[in-house]
């Protein structure tokens, strides 16, 4: 929930400024009983990534993730998420996790091409996360800047 404030909270700056409009997409809620104004339910898994927009002229859409781990486990991606990513990517839209290691306070932005490297290896056996050491060599760093609570767009 914190990560998702934080990335709320450049979106809203980046739309204010002409910049981006991206926006958080709704988890769905399966309504089990209706009584006046107070609804029973609960949320359904997710369909989607948690965000989608525009950003100069493309499509973007990316998911938002964190772990306590020192590697990001693949598993905390589902299949359909991954495939909508892949799918997305290869019609041009920019594609990306965006991953916070709450471990070191470090932010991630994760192309689709590398997590696609590392999805690819571990269906064919290897491991089946991506090592934290990994993030800082094959993914950039996100950072507060320029009045960005998280200026993530400058990785893309």
């Amino acid at each position: 929930m914190q990560l998702e404030r934080i990335i709320d909270m450049a979106n809203n700056k980046y739309r204010n400024a002409g910049v981006a409009d991206i926006r958080k997409v709704p988890s769905p809620v399966n309504i089990l009983k209706l009584t006046g104004n107070r609804i029973v339910g609960h949320t359904e898994k997710p369909t989607w990534v948690d965000y989608s927009g525009v950003y100069d002229g493309r499509a973007i859409i990316f998911d938002a993730k964190q772990t306590s781990k020192t590697a990001f486990p693949l598993d905390n991606i589902s299949l359909h998420q991954y495939d909508l990513l892949k799918s997305w990517s290869e019609k041009g839209a920019v594609t990306f996790l965006l991953v916070r290691f709450s471990k070191y306070d470090k932010y991630y932005h994760l192309p689709f091409r590398t997590l696609k490297w590392a999805w690819e290896r571990a269906i064919t056996g290897g491991r089946n996360s991506i090592a934290f050491a990994e993030f800082e060599t094959m993914a950039a760093e996100v950072k507060s800047k320029d009045g960005y609570t998280l200026h993530y767009l400058e990785a893309v």
